[in-house]
């Protein structure tokens, strides 16, 4: 049990060295709680690894959001590109909703916020989505 907390803790510390400062300072995510945490890897790893088809162990944790019942966790895994995977909170469970991967122009932003709306995402969530995604000048 030991072992896996240490494995699950330096995972998340490996994780915050991927983390962009463009992710960081997305203004729209400054008011949702962004914090990856040792009982957020521990309880998100096992789904994106699910979701991905790999070893929770195996999942890099790249940024997260969370609002109301919803979050959103940037992963990479070796499977694939990294990705933003959504989740909802129901019955006190998370139920994976949708993975988006890429990036996107920023004449896109507002499609990106629509797709995100559309799982059912609160808007705040769906801007802060939108603003890590939507990157590429045109």
């Amino acid at each position: 049990m030991l072992r896996t907390i240490r494995l699950y803790q330096g995972l998340a510390l490996l994780s915050l060295s991927f983390v962009s400062s463009a992710a960081i300072a997305q203004e729209a995510c400054v008011s949702l709680d962004t914090g990856i945490t040792l009982p957020r890897v521990q309880d998100y790893a096992p789904l994106i690894a699910d979701a991905a088809g790999t070893t929770p162990e195996a999942v890099e944790f790249i940024s997260f959001a969370e609002s109301d019942d919803w979050s959103m966790v940037y992963a990479a895994t070796p499977v694939a590109d990294p990705g933003f995977f959504f989740f909802e909170s129901v019955d006190g469970g998370r139920e994976f909703k949708d993975v988006w991967g890429g990036i996107a122009s920023v004449s896109e932003r507002d499609e990106q916020v629509a797709w995100a709306e559309a799982l059912g995402a609160p808007a705040d969530l769906a801007a802060c989505f939108a603003d890590q995604t939507a990157v590429i000048d045109e």
